[in-house]
C-alpha cells in the first residue's frame, strides 16, 4: 500500500472545500438556505466531514497506523461529497472534471484490501499523560460501575443507581467545567474543555443513559451561568453543582417548539417576590430526579421580540418519583411531570411538565435584572458545549459498539472460520476503526478550539457528523452478531438504540445543519 502523502492528502482536503465554497455560492445565487434546503444541509454535512478530516491530518502525523486511519476516512469523506454531488452538479455548481483530482486517492484508500487492514488497528489516542490519566480514570469508574448496571437499567426502564451519582460525584465529575474558585477543576485555557470531552467518552462508553450523560445537564447550567449568572449566583450554584449536592435537567423544549427556541410560549410574569411561571415543557430529561430545573420563558408578553423576550430561570423543586410527579407550592402554584417513554436511552427517563403559577425567586432569574431578555443567548451558551459533548458521548457509544463487533467477530465460526477472517466484516470493522478515531479527533480539537474562546460553530459540525456517524457504526456493530444482535443477549442492540438519539437531542440533525451550520457557512463565504 502507498503510504500517505500528508501534503498531496492536504491539498485534496482544500479542493474539497472549494467545492463546497462554489456550492455556498450557488446556494446564495439561488436564494439561500430556505428556498433550497436540500442542496443546504447536504453542503452542511459534506462541510462537517471534510473538517473532520482536516483536523485529523496532524493526527497522521504520527506514525503509519494514524496516517493509514486518517487516510481511509479522508477517502470516506471525499466519497461521501461524490455522491452528494452525483446527480446535482448544477446544483452545486460543480464543473464536469470536478472529480478527477479525488479519484486516484478515493480509489486507493477506499480499495477493501487496505481498509481491511484496519480492522483490529483503531489506532492510539494521544492525549497526552494528563488527560490519559483522565481517561484511565473515568474508564475505569465506567467498567466498575456504569457497565455492570447498564443493560438492567435500559432492559427495565429503571432508575440510575445512586451509587452511579455518588461515584462521579467523587471523581468530581460534575465539576470538570466548574472553574476552581467555584470548587472545580477548570483552571482555563485550552485544555478547559478537554477533560469534560474525554471523560464524557468514557463515561458514554460505559452506557449513554446511566453514564455519559450524567454530565451533560451539569454542564449546560454551568456555562449558561458562568455566561450569565451573577456573582452571587455562580457562588451559590457552582459549587453545589460541583460536589454532586444539585442535579440539574434543562426545560427548554415545548410541545410545539423544539428547535425553534426563539418561540416558546411558556410565560414567567412578575409576581410579588418573584415570577410565575406558566405553560407546558416537554423532553426534559432527568427533571424527576433533579433538583433544579434550567427554564427558558417568556418574560416579554409581546411575542414580536422573540427570542429577545426570553429570561432563563433556576427553578428550584424537590425530587420526584421518576412515574411521575406533582408538587404543589403554599400559595397554590403546581409543577407536575409526566414521564414519556422512550425505546432507548434509557434511566434518566424524560418528562413533559405542567407548570401553573409554579413561583419562582427574583434571585434565580439568571442574569437578575441585567438578565432580562437575555435568557437565549445564556442558553445558548450552555447548548454549544452540549453539542460538542454530545460528539463525545457519540464516540463513546461508537466506541464500545466496535469493540463489541470486533470481540464477537473473533469468536463467532461460521462455515468453518470466524467472522473476521472474512472480508467484508473486516471492511465493515475497518470503516468503523476509521471514522471513531478522526471523529474523536476532531471532537478533540474542538474541545481546545472553545478553551481558546472560540469552536462553537465546530462543535455544530461536530455534533452533525459524528451523531449521524454514531447510526452507521452501531448498526453495522449489530448486523456482524446477526441474530444476536436483534436479541437481548448482548449489549450491542442498546448501543444501536441509544446512538439513534443522538442526532436527535441537543439541536435536531435537520435544524443545526440548516440553521447553524449552513446559514454559517453560507455568511462566510459571500461576506
Amino acid at each position: 500500500m502507498t503510504p500517505l502523502d500528508h501534503a498531496g492528502a492536504r491539498e485534496l482536503v482544500e479542493r474539497a472545500q472549494a467545492v463546497i465554497d462554489a456550492a455556498l455560492r450557488e446556494l446564495a445565487r439561488r436564494g439561500g438556505v430556505d428556498a433550497n434546503q436540500s442542496l443546504a444541509y447536504d453542503v452542511a454535512h459534506a462541510a462537517s466531514a471534510i473538517a473532520t478530516a482536516r483536523s485529523c491530518l496532524s493526527y497522521a502525523a504520527h506514525g503509519e497506523v494514524e496516517a493509514n486511519l486518517v487516510a481511509a476516512f479522508l477517502a470516506l469523506a471525499l466519497s461521501d461529497l461524490a455522491t452528494r454531488v452525483l446527480g446535482r452538479e448544477a446544483l452545486w455548481a460543480a464543473p464536469p472534471d470536478w472529480y478527477e483530482p479525488f479519484a486516484h486517492f478515493v480509489t486507493t484508500y477506499r480499495d477493501p484490501g487496505f481498509v481491511a487492514t484496519l480492522a483490529e488497528s483503531p489506532g492510539p489516542r494521544h492525549l497526552g499523560d494528563d488527560f490519559d490519566m483522565v481517561s484511565a480514570t473515568f474508564h475505569r469508574f465506567a467498567l466498575e460501575q456504569v457497565r455492570p448496571h447498564a443493560e438492567h437499567v435500559h432492559r427495565a426502564n429503571s432508575d440510575i443507581p445512586e451509587s452511579i451519582i455518588e461515584g462521579l460525584s467523587e471523581l468530581g465529575g460534575f465539576g470538570l467545567s466548574i472553574p476552581e474558585q467555584f470548587g472545580g477543576f477548570a483552571s482555563g485555557g485550552e485544555s478547559e474543555y478537554l477533560g469534560m470531552v474525554v471523560a464524557t467518552e468514557e463515561l458514554s462508553w460505559g452506557g449513554l443513559g446511566i453514564g455519559g450523560s450524567l454530565i451533560t445537564r451539569p454542564e449546560i447550567m454551568t456555562r449558561a451561568l458562568l455566561h450569565g449568572g451573577t456573582l452571587e449566583q455562580k457562588q451559590r450554584w457552582l459549587p453545589r453543582l460541583a460536589n454532586g449536592e444539585v442535579l440539574a435537567a434543562i426545560a427548554v423544549t415545548e410541545p410545539d417548539f423544539g428547535s425553534d427556541v426563539a418561540g416558546i410560549n411558556t410565560t414567567a410574569t412578575k409576581s410579588d417576590g418573584g415570577w410565575l411561571v406558566n405553560g407546558t415543557k416537554t423532553w426534559c430529561t432527568f427533571a424527576a430526579r433533579a433538583e433544579v430545573l434550567v427554564l427558558l420563558a417568556r418574560t416579554d408578553p409581546d411575542r414580536a421580540s422573540a427570542h429577545r423576550g426570553l429570561s432563563l430561570f433556576l427553578v428550584e423543586k424537590p425530587r420526584g418519583d421518576s412515574h411521575g410527579f406533582v408538587f404543589d407550592q403554599a400559595h397554590g402554584g403546581r409543577l407536575e411531570g409526566r414521564p414519556i417513554d422512550t425505546l432507548g436511552y434509557r434511566g434518566m427517563h424524560s418528562y413533559e411538565l405542567s407548570f401553573v403559577d409554579w413561583l419562582v425567586d427574583d434571585a434565580n432569574l439568571v442574569g437578575e435584572e441585567n438578565g432580562l431578555g437575555r435568557g437565549f443567548y445564556y442558553q445558548m451558551a450552555g447548548f454549544e458545549n452540549g453539542r460538542i459533548q454530545t460528539a463525545a458521548r457519540a464516540v463513546g457509544v461508537m466506541q464500545a459498539a466496535y469493540e463489541a463487533a470486533l470481540d464477537y467477530a473473533s469468536s463467532r465460526v461460521v462455515f468453518g472460520s470466524p467472522i473476521l477472517e472474512y472480508e467484508l466484516t473486516r471492511v465493515k470493522l475497518g470503516t468503523m476503526a476509521a471514522i471513531i478515531q478522526c471523529a474523536r479527533q476532531f471532537s478533540l480539537d474542538v474541545a481546545r478550539l472553545m478553551g481558546a474562546g472560540g469552536g462553537a460553530m465546530e462543535a455544530s459540525m461536530a455534533k452533525a457528523y459524528v451523531c449521524r456517524a454514531a447510526e452507521w457504526v452501531t448498526r453495522e456493530a449489530m448486523q456482524i452478531h446477526g441474530g444476536m444482535g436483534y436479541a437481548e443477549e448482548y449489549p450491542v442492540s442498546r448501543y444501536f438504540v441509544d446512538a439513534r438519539v443522538l442526532s436527535i437531542f441537543e439541536g435536531a440533525d435537520e435544524t443545526l445543519c440548516l440553521k447553524v451550520i449552513a446559514r454559517r457557512l453560507l455568511g462566510d463565504v459571500t461576506s
